[in-house]
């Protein structure tokens, strides 16, 4: 089988001819038709994640045909959740690192990482929906516990996770205002639903969300840096920020006088149990949800795909298209 691999960090990825995987006890061969990026995929190759070993297969998301009946399935690319739903356990792993990933024609997976690909999708579609989904899932409705008549700010839209947070947030009636660099940017998101967007590089823009809509009920945020001060402004007293990751880097000062006196909640958010992802999927199919797309590439055409990542020009998910048999 044809496979992406990582050679060697800070490197082009290289295909090559690999063989095809066997099937343990309780495992299943996947055909891959589709694999999408992550930030986390771009990370690695740039030596910039814990525990990296070479060579490998990069690539958390997937969807194809499982080598039984030759059903059309997803793939959950968080492995061994545990069993406390509120954190996961020490055995925790996403696909594609250590494990060899998705970018490849073929994977072998334990049976109870598939899940049916919502026939509302097509295979390009629901390989961008898994990890960027039960992020967005678990932070808005788990760990934000977001009501449909609440006001949720959804930061860096553009990225995967932010376009299906605004998608599943307006699913449950919540009305979503998002932040961005880019104008452009935000108004794909409006055309998407958001009643506003706000230059998060313009001054004071977190005293212009508080005067047109008041104090915010949820923050929904993946960047941190500098600019997570600006969040904590913007929350309404009793307010949550929840946060999955850190691309901007640490935020280098918290006033924690503003945090305790107005008794904000920060929560921290890391993908999702199996039951998580079985209601996001419940969702998605529900309202019919489909997952933006910014761009497919050929699996041939990986480091291009990556280099598009890099400068975060992309509205949606980066997929890879692995086969069209």
């Amino acid at each position: 089988m044809k496979a992406l691999v990582l050679n060697e960090v800070r490197q082009l990825l290289v295909l090559q001819e690999r063989p095809s995987p066997k099937a343990g006890k309780r495992q299943v061969i996947v055909k891959l038709k589709a694999a999408a990026l992550n930030r986390r995929d771009y990370w690695i190759t740039q030596g910039l994640y814990p525990g990296i070993r070479c060579p490998v297969v990069l690539g958390s998301d997937g969807a194809g045909t499982a080598d039984f009946r030759e059903k059309e399935v997803i793939i959950n690319p968080g492995y061994n959740w545990g069993h406390r739903q509120e954190v996961q356990s020490g055995d925790f792993k996403i696909l594609g690192m250590p494990d060899d990933g998705t970018f490849a024609e073929e994977i072998v997976v334990p049976q109870e990482q598939l899940f049916a690909r919502p026939k509302h999708l097509s295979f390009e579609q629901a390989a961008a929906l898994p990890l960027a989904g039960l992020t967005a899932y678990r932070a808005l409705f788990k760990q934000g516990r977001l009501q449909s008549s609440q006001t949720v700010v959804i930061t860096g839209i553009g990225g995967g996770v932010a376009c299906i947070a605004i998608q599943l947030a307006i699913a449950a009636g919540a009305t979503v205002i998002v932040t961005s660099s880019s104008q452009a940017k935000i108004n794909k998101a409006m055309a998407m639903g958001a009643t506003a967007g706000f230059l998060y590089t313009a001054e004071g823009y977190a005293s212009q969300v508080n005067a047109e809509f008041g104090p915010i009920h949820l923050i929904v945020d993946g960047a941190g840096g500098d600019g997570y001060s600006q969040l904590i402004d913007m929350a309404c007293p009793g307010g949550t920020i929840v946060n999955y990751g850190a691309t901007a880097g640490i935020a280098e000062k918290l006033e924690l006088r503003k945090v305790f006196f107005r008794q904000l909640h920060l929560v921290g958010s890391t993908m999702g149990s199996p039951a998580d992802f079985s209601a996001m999927l419940d969702m998605v199919g529900k309202h019919e949800i489909q997952p933006v797309v910014d761009e497919v590439f050929a699996l041939s055409d990986g480091n291009k795909a990556l280099e598009k990542m890099k400068v975060s020009s992309q509205f949606g998910k980066i997929v890879l298209r692995v086969s069209d048999r």
